[in-house]
């Protein structure tokens, strides 16, 4: 069995400069896919994902993976890269991660169908939080994987949930209806979900390079591309 590559010494199959997408088999909008293409976005499926990409009348750059889930595996060769990931020690989503580098990344369809998918995705964010920018996309949000502190423009009123990846202080925010100053969060514990901003500058000082995660209302997405492209 193949061994994922280490920190140390991992070099990326595929490099892009511009953001990537990486497309997963969950809960996949066509709609917001076609808004990738239009904006130029480069597209890679983790799996089965593929298929979601398929049903939409779309090609990825690459699609990778243990390919278990994979419909077609001889008619996606025909028209795409494939490349087979065999280990099983993590799951595709952590493979597309580990195999790519971007400037910033989305993460669609790595939500819904499954819980278990569901909180492999958020482990793997935690994972990548200190040296990639990842942002998680679903029907209704999206999580931003950050380490360190944060900052950007929200409308008065306008929802910001801060979800722990692991315990970690928040020093002080500025900006926040329930400021969070010198406050411990922990996954299984107090938690920042349905804060709300102020209006204008939020900012959001951890303690240390804990992982956490921002989430906000999907209409922020492009907002957030923008800031790291």
């Amino acid at each position: 069995m193949q061994s994922p590559p280490s920190d140390d010494a991992a070099k990326p199959l595929l490099s892009f400069e511009r953001p990537l997408a990486i497309v997963g088999g969950g809960h996949v909008d066509a709609g917001i896919l076609r808004q990738l293409v239009a904006r130029d976005i480069a597209l890679v499926a983790a799996d089965g994902g593929a298929d979601a990409l398929g049903a939409a009348g779309l090609v990825p750059e690459a699609i990778l993976g243990d390919l278990d889930s994979l419909a077609d595996k001889q008619g996606w060769e025909s028209r795409t890269r494939v490349i087979h990931i065999p280990e099983q020690i993590t799951t595709d989503f952590q493979k597309a991660l580990y195999s790519t580098q971007a400037p910033v990344t989305l993460a669609l369809g790595m939500t819904g169908k499954r819980l278990d998918h569901t909180l492999a995705a958020l482990s793997a964010l935690h994972e990548v939080a200190n040296r990639r920018r990842v942002i998680l996309v679903d029907e209704e949000d999206v999580a931003l994987a950050v380490s360190g502190p944060f900052a950007f423009m929200a409308d008065q009123g306008e929802r910001v949930s801060i979800h722990p990846l692991a315990p970690v202080v928040f020093e002080r925010t500025q900006g926040l209806l329930y400021p969070m100053n010198d406050l411990l969060l922990d996954p299984v514990g107090r938690l920042g979900t349905s804060n709300a901003a102020t209006g204008g500058r939020v900012e959001i000082v951890p303690r240390g390079g804990t992982p956490w995660l921002l989430i906000l209302g999907r209409n922020r997405l492009w907002d957030l591309v923008a800031a790291f492209a």
